[in-house]
């Protein structure tokens, strides 16, 4: 009995019992519910048990008895209270064990069930506190998932009440680490990383990738114990099959800016022996565009700000933006993230596009709207330099071009008009010397990268047009994703600032040629 309780717990008891009882075992709710069943395989079954065990129940709780038998004359059921706390004499509501059994009953089997209670009660409370624990749990991560989701949408003050009540208190500024692991042991990574720091980091099990951590750390180098290596480092260290990414410091409220470094990392981190990487130091678009790209993305996202939805029930101006940050971070993977049925994401999809005047199918489109809402999230300080000396104010030099002025020719196909206006802005000096350190590594090489963009970022359609197969086209985009230290095959992906970049420098190079 007890061999079987450590396990098989309660139903490795049951099928035992209905095994040396020849009938059926089970326990019974004082309502007569069966809770939990186990029947022989072999020979005739009870005919009506379930109503014969509920009738038993009944009259087991109504008289108070600490046992209780009925014989059918073909069959006897016994039953006996079982304990699920400590203190069971006579606990009220306690559930009960019954046994079904072709008569006559076998001589010894009542004292083999008063033996079984007491390793069958064990099992029960094991159990009751497992599911406890596990609600427990799925309630704090679910906690955990809504605090990270609040930072990623920039709702900071939010995030940070919601937090107050979870350990440990998120810290600011912070590194964004992301954790990959195989199989399903994130559990034992989060402890390693728990050991690994101290337990200093806000850990989340990734709502997208079923195989990753995401560590909201802090931003100082110190380290639980003096030598002792950084936390990334430990953990590459220690899980032999995991990889590591983090990101620059960035202040908490720019936690979906340290996600996206985290997630390109890891995609350097993959082909590097060491299994981590840090993410390499990389302008944000965001900071180029000075006042005017401000000025450009508030127009283009007025009609999303300022939506009002016609019905209570439908999506508003906020859950509108927080619906198309996270698709254009995670693709399809955002019904995930946002915890939305398919078609609800596509329905918003096309609301979005609507409002702002965007063909949400074409990349260019969908550059343009990524660069808008991370300029809208970028303080406006920080993207606001002031002009060289001697330069006439970027609202005096682009007086003649108002923001819907739609694209002209060039070799990456333009926005629709609605993103007009993007063009000035990436033609500004400081955007040109952001795009030449973007397009950097792959400079002479860009054949491949330019095809892929062209084809809206299809790998199927891009391979097509190189003339090599899809796992070669593959192969050759992962060259490119080392090479350039960012992730373009999974999701968040770089192809958005890649299209700017190459934008950019084609419209550079028009310029000259008309010149």
């Amino acid at each position: 009995m007890h061999r079987l309780a450590r396990t098989g717990g309660t139903a490795g008891l049951l099928r035992w019992l209905a095994g040396r009882s020849e009938g059926w075992a089970g326990i019974v709710g004082p309502d007569g519910t069966v809770l939990h069943a186990a029947a022989r395989t072999e020979g005739a079954m009870v005919p009506d048990v379930a109503a014969l065990v509920a009738a038993s129940a009944s009259a087991l709780a109504e008289r108070g008895v600490q046992a209780y038998s009925v014989d059918t004359g073909e069959h006897t059921a016994l039953l006996l209270p079982v304990s699920v706390v400590p203190q069971g004499a006579g606990e009220p509501n306690a559930p009960v064990l019954a046994v079904v059994t072709p008569g006559p009953v076998a001589a010894g089997l009542a004292v083999l069930l008063a033996d079984v209670v007491l390793p069958l009660s064990l099992c029960l409370r094991a159990e009751t506190l497992e599911r406890k624990r596990r609600r427990v749990d799925l309630a704090e991560s679910r906690g955990r998932e809504a605090v990270l989701h609040l930072l990623m949408t920039g709702q900071l003050s939010i995030a940070q009440q919601v937090a107050g009540a979870l350990r440990p208190r998120l810290p600011d500024p912070v590194r964004v680490c992301v954790v990959e692991c195989s199989g399903d042991d994130r559990d034992e990574v989060a402890r390693v990383c728990v050991d690994a720091d101290g337990g200093r980091s806000w850990i989340v099990r990734c709502p997208v990738y079923a195989r990753h951590l995401i560590l909201v750390m802090p931003a100082e180098e110190e380290v639980p114990q003096p030598g002792a290596a950084a936390v990334d480092e430990t953990v590459a260290a220690r899980v032999g099959d995991c990889v590591v990414g983090v990101s620059e410091p960035v202040p908490l409220a720019d936690t979906a800016t340290g996600y996206r470094q985290a997630f390109h990392a890891l995609a350097v981190a993959r082909e590097l022996p060491t299994r981590h990487a840090r993410f390499g130091a990389s302008p944000d678009p965001a900071l180029a565009v000075g006042g005017v790209g401000r000025r450009w993305a508030d127009e283009l996202l007025n009609p999303l700000l300022t939506h009002v939805p016609r019905r209570a029930q439908d999506p508003g101006s906020q859950e509108l933006l927080a619906t198309a940050t996270s698709w254009l971070a995670f693709s399809s993977h955002a019904t995930d993230h946002l915890k939305v049925h398919r078609n609800t994401l596509t329905a918003r999809l096309r609301l979005i596009g609507e409002l702002l005047g965007l063909d949400l199918h074409r990349l260019a489109d969908q550059s343009a709207l990524d660069l808008a809402l991370r300029v809208r999230a970028t303080p406006a300080p920080a993207c606001t330099p002031d002009p060289a000396p001697g330069c006439a104010p970027e609202s005096a030099q682009l007086a003649s071009a108002p923001l819907s002025a739609p694209y002209g020719p060039a070799p990456v196909s333009g926005t629709s008009q609605a993103a007009g206006g993007l063009d000035e802005i990436l033609r500004r000096p400081a955007v040109r010397d952001w795009a030449d350190t973007q397009l950097a590594p792959v400079l002479g090489a860009e054949e491949t990268l330019r095809t892929w963009l062209r084809c809206e970022a299809r790998l199927g359609p891009a391979a097509a047009e190189l003339g090599v197969s899809v796992p070669g086209a593959r192969k050759r985009l992962t060259r490119l994703e080392t090479l350039l230290q960012r992730s373009l095959l999974r999701p968040p992906s770089a192809r958005y600032d890649l299209w700017l970049a190459l934008r950019s420098r084609d419209l550079e190079a028009s310029s000259h040629g008309n010149g």
